[in-house]
């Protein structure tokens, strides 16, 4: 009785010390997860979880987001999750999304997941047309985003229509020119097929350094409002603090670069900034939320942050990280090469077999053809021999039927006739005898030379036959399969490929290696170079192609904009529009 109310007891001081939970769904741009969390659980408590079950470690570019009345907010990570002003119907629904972006994705964004997921987040934001993009370069980013996807074109398997049900250009630029859904497939596949050989990560990191040129890529638009109560639009990006008319989000009217800022704070609704230079005016606004100024506020501080990081030595986590990059990337590229190696030789082992198949059936066609010649020429050296053999006989008998004659003929002369009549008679005889005689010796002349004829014949198809053997020996004697180098013997299963050393699996790159992999890197850039100066035609003949279908009656404001930036020669790049203010004494800026 004691033991049972002892374990009664210990059970129910184990429920009560199991902490209570509630469940929060996280939405990333490719998957939904579900976590179950403590109530005490902190931002950074779920954020790190996320973090690990993605196996994502440049964790300093995301963020947590949630909407509050229709104004976006992040998770703070000092705070705890259910005090923030977020919904407590379970499950609690956060987004996972990049919160800044890198100045150059390629030299910032090491981790192949990272990537993913920016690709992801800005190919979204440009098929949504929150970030501006002209049609050529959206053909463009359009074919990187299905070699991404579908890998190298193939064109007996990605058949006319294969991207149909793709979502790839902004409907706006769909609308703005006169062709069908075939005729956009037919130009994006033109490009796409120019991309064979890219891996899924080349193709997206592609994709990124051709968006992060584009003038909204990464900029996050408030609206508010300067002194005299003029409405304009603040955006906050990775490069510093811009101000827009409401109607050009390309173009910025003044900028305030990360590095010319001394100060940045607000108190209520009123934001100021305040330069470096104290040669130029305090800049103040309004916006209409205190919430938003809090959000400009983390925004500012978590983009100064980094663009100060981006400026010094790399920690040595990132160090870390970098080295195992590149260590990642050298081994994938040594592995597709070893791919693409035993690719191209399975291909020649294909070739040479379907060439050899090929001779062996025109060797095996040339013996039948030379059998069967051979068989025709022993018919026929048959045939005349038996045919010279006959005529040898008849000549023969002619020449003997000849000699009887000739007797007889002699015989005739010895035994005179008395009377003219028997003279006479045998006179004729003598003529016919001489006439007949004339004849088979004509005759017995044609028939041996008839019988030469023969053998000469004869001869010849006996040499017909001698030569028909030779080439059927020499067919037979043949050999079928032309000498080739040996190929190398597979490695056994449990040796690791590429002359690794030791017995290990790990690879050992030495310093020649990296040098040699630095060179290739350096190369790698100077045909970049290149490529995009092709790349550049490219888009010009593309636009010039398609300009005869534009509609001009359906332009937006943006597309207006960027083509006069265009005109101007300022469009392409977000560098291009960024205009600093300028040092005018203490006089106010007026926007």
């Amino acid at each position: 009785m004691a033991g049972a109310i002892a374990s009664r007891m210990s059970f129910s001081s184990l429920k009560r010390k199991q902490p209570k939970t509630f469940t929060v769904r996280i939405v990333t741009m490719d998957a939904e997860m579900e976590f179950n969390c403590e109530m005490k659980w902190k931002g950074k408590d779920l954020f790190d979880l996320v973090c690990r079950t993605l196996g994502l470690r440049e964790t300093w570019f995301f963020g947590l987001q949630y909407t509050i009345k229709d104004t976006v907010a992040w998770l703070k990570m000092d705070k705890k999750v259910l005090d923030h002003d977020v919904s407590k119907e379970e499950p609690v629904t956060f987004h996972f999304l990049a919160k800044f972006y890198p100045e150059n994705a390629e030299e910032e964004l090491v981790q192949e997941i990272t990537q993913h997921l920016f690709f992801l987040q800005v190919k979204k934001q440009i098929l949504d047309e929150k970030i501006y993009c002209p049609p050529e370069a959206s053909v463009l980013l359009a074919s990187y985003a299905v070699q991404a996807k579908y890998g190298d074109y193939d064109p007996s398997v990605h058949k006319r229509g294969f991207l149909a049900q793709e979502e790839l250009l902004p409907k706006r630029v769909i609308n703005l020119y006169q062709m069908t859904p075939e005729m956009w497939e037919e130009r994006i596949t033109a490009w796409y097929a120019e991309h064979r050989g890219r891996a899924r990560d080349e193709a997206e990191m592609e994709y990124l350094k051709i968006a992060q040129d584009l003038e909204m890529y990464g900029v996050n638009y408030f609206t508010i409002r300067n002194k005299k109560g003029t409405e304009l639009l603040l955006g906050v990006d990775a490069l510093g603090l811009h101000i827009y008319d409401p109607e050009n989000r390309l173009t910025p009217k003044i900028s305030f670069p990360w590095n010319e800022i001394r100060n940045i704070s607000y108190s209520d609704k009123e934001f100021t900034i305040k330069p470096l230079d104290k040669k130029i005016d305090v800049f103040k606004f309004n916006s209409s939320k205190l919430r938003v100024n809090k959000l400009i506020l983390q925004l500012c501080i978590g983009n100064h942050d980094l663009f100060m990081r981006r400026r010094k030595a790399d920690s040595l986590e990132v160090q870390q990280m970098k080295a195992q990059a590149r260590e990642e990337k050298a081994r994938k590229q040594m592995e597709r090469q070893r791919l693409a190696r035993e690719k191209q030789m399975r291909e020649e082992a294909e070739r040479t077999r379907d060439e050899l198949e090929r001779r062996l059936l025109q060797m095996k066609e040339e013996a039948t053809m030379a059998n069967e010649a051979l068989m025709r020429s022993e018919e026929t050296a048959d045939l005349l021999a038996e045919k010279a053999q006959i005529t040898e006989e008849e000549a023969k008998l002619l020449a003997q039927k000849a000699a009887e004659a000739e007797q007889e003929m002699q015989r005739v002369k010895a035994t005179a006739i008395r009377t003219e009549e028997e003279k006479r008679l045998m006179e004729q005889k003598v003529l016919e005898a001489e006439v007949l005689a004339l004849k088979m010796a004509e005759e017995s002349e044609r028939r041996a030379k008839e019988a030469d004829q023969l053998k000469q014949d004869l001869q010849e198809a006996r040499e017909a036959e001698r030569r028909a053997k030779q080439k059927l020996l020499e067919i037979t004697t043949k050999p079928t399969y032309p000498p080739m180098n040996p190929l190398p013997a597979p490695l056994p299963p449990d040796m690791a490929s590429f002359n690794l050393i030791g017995d290990s699996l790990s690879f050992d790159f030495k310093d020649t290696d990296m040098k040699r992999l630095s060179m290739e890197i350096e190369k790698e850039k100077v045909e970049y170079m290149e490529k995009s100066k092709h790349l550049q035609e490219q888009l010009n003949e593309l636009k010039t192609e398609i300009e005869a279908l534009r509609l001009k009656e359906r332009e937006t404001a943006l597309d207006v904009l960027h083509s006069e930036n265009a005109d101007r020669g300022g469009g392409g790049s977000k560098q291009n529009t960024i205009r600093k203010p300028q040092a005018q004494g203490r006089r106010p800026i007026c926007i």
